[in-house]
């Protein structure tokens, strides 16, 4: 992997967490490597996150940068030049002792688009040169749209989150015997039980309703009519199941230290603190504390996770927000899954992760940027799946956002349909599979 961007580490410290539970710790050790940081021969290969960084600032950098390297010519330059100047760095990665034996690792995992094609004819070669034997594994962290350098047909297994990458896949000729759509690995905190397993999801079919978590079925039950049975004597069900859920929000927040019993709006920029936060935060503070002074909701709450940007950080915690609204301004947490669950919606950059995340914990989407590229395909796939908005326009997100609170109903219906597209076992079930393969391949050498 790569850290361009928090989600490939995120997915592969999910993968070695859920190795842990499944088989007990240690009993699976995970080596995770930035390939290109930490085995880069010179730049720009071993520059690629500073690079991320800057053009993930000024968009449009991104946009040629990507556009140019989903083209014909630009995968073809990039194959060639990680071969002719990264060969030999990138087998010293892959031959080296694997966690705490003295032996290269029993499996290849990756989990970013730029370490498929390399390490795979790097293990064909450590394997003997006429075959690869060595298991690799690709297991997509993107969601509505991803780059072709994700898809080698040469993979053993490619694990795609969504009927939109399952596409992707068969573009590049991946077959449909090696694809499996799980959902996207996420943090353990998102995890539902380790007791049950999904069943893939099969090409183009529908989202189905949320699995194991138990926090995921009290929303489901709270947001949707089981069977599609309406009859007039399931709404004190209805309404017992609302007032759990708002106890359960109240005990949250209690928590947290937040308000209880106040509509309470989450607003987070990424790990990077990235999707102009200052100026969409800023926005709707303000249209919640009018709204709190004309209207008969007398207040609102809202966090603000700012990540690791600093001047976020001190800008907002230093505004005077006035009546009608509590907000609290962090930094970066560990503990998103908590702050998610005493949350009613979500304003969020349309990074993969945080959509899955998001969609566990039943939160309507208010996206309000995304990459060029990687990030754009997110968008359809939360709007379509009728879960959240986008704009990029502070006013139009304060305005929407502040909408869903005035209207119960929609509030209610998105947060259903947050719950339908969710996968809360993916990490467990790729994680389980994984470890079948990797044993097979143990037993197979004995």
């Amino acid at each position: 992997m790569s850290d361009t961007g928090g989600g490939h580490r995120a997915s592969a410290n999910a993968l070695r967490d859920a190795f842990d539970v499944l088989y007990g710790e240690g009993k699976i050790e995970v080596d995770i490597v930035d390939l290109y940081t930490d085995y880069g021969p010179f730049w720009p290969f071993n520059w690629y996150v500073p690079a991320y960084k800057i053009m993930a600032e000024y968009s449009f950098l991104w946009k040629a940068f990507y556009e140019f390297g989903a083209t014909d010519f630009g995968l073809w330059l990039n194959e060639a030049l990680l071969e002719v100047f990264c060969y030999e760095p990138f087998k010293n990665c892959l031959n080296r002792p694997s966690g705490s034996t003295e032996k290269r690792a029993d499996m290849v995992v990756s989990v970013h688009p730029l370490c498929q094609d390399l390490p795979l004819k790097i293990l064909c070669d450590l394997d003997g040169g006429k075959e690869r034997k060595t298991p690799f594994v690709t297991v997509v962290t993107d969601l509505g749209g991803a780059h072709p350098t994700w898809f080698n047909p040469g993979v053993d297994k490619c694990y795609v989150p969504s009927d939109a990458l399952y596409q992707c896949a068969r573009a590049r000729e991946v077959q449909p015997d090696q694809i499996v759509q799980y959902g996207l690995p996420i943090r353990k905190g998102f995890w539902g039980s380790t007791e049950e397993s999904s069943v893939p999801s099969s090409p183009l079919e529908a989202v189905k309703p949320a699995g194991g978590n138990p926090f995921v079925k009290a929303l489901g039950n709270l947001f949707s009519n089981n069977n599609n049975n309406i009859e007039s004597s399931e709404a004190t069900g209805v309404a017992d199941n609302k007032g759990k859920n708002t106890a359960e929000k109240d005990s949250m927040r209690s928590q947290l230290g937040l308000k209880q019993s106040v509509p309470t709006i989450l607003v987070v920029g990424g790990g990077d603190g990235m999707g102009g936060i200052i100026d969409v935060a800023s926005a709707l503070g303000e249209k919640l504390q009018a709204e709190a002074s004309s209207s008969d909701q007398s207040s609102f709450q809202m966090v603000v996770v700012c990540g690791k940007n600093e001047n976020a950080k001190e800008t907002l915690g230093s505004k005077t927000w006035g009546e009608g609204i509590n907000v609290e301004v962090l930094g970066f947490v560990n503990n998103m899954d908590e702050y998610m669950r005493a949350s009613d919606a979500i304003v969020t950059k349309a990074g993969p992760g945080t959509i899955a995340e998001a969609s566990i914990c039943g939160l309507p989407c208010m996206l309000s940027s995304f990459l060029p590229g990687q990030e754009e395909g997110n968008v359809p796939f939360v709007e379509d799946s009728g879960f959240g908005k986008y704009s990029d326009n502070p006013s139009i997100i304060a305005d929407t956002v502040n909408e869903w609170l005035k209207s119960p109903e929609m509030l209610q219906e998105m947060q259903s349909n947050a719950l339908k597209a969710a996968r809360p076992q993916a990490t467990l079930d790729i994680a389980r599979e994984l470890g079948n393969m990797v044993f097979d391949y143990k037993d197979s050498k004995v």
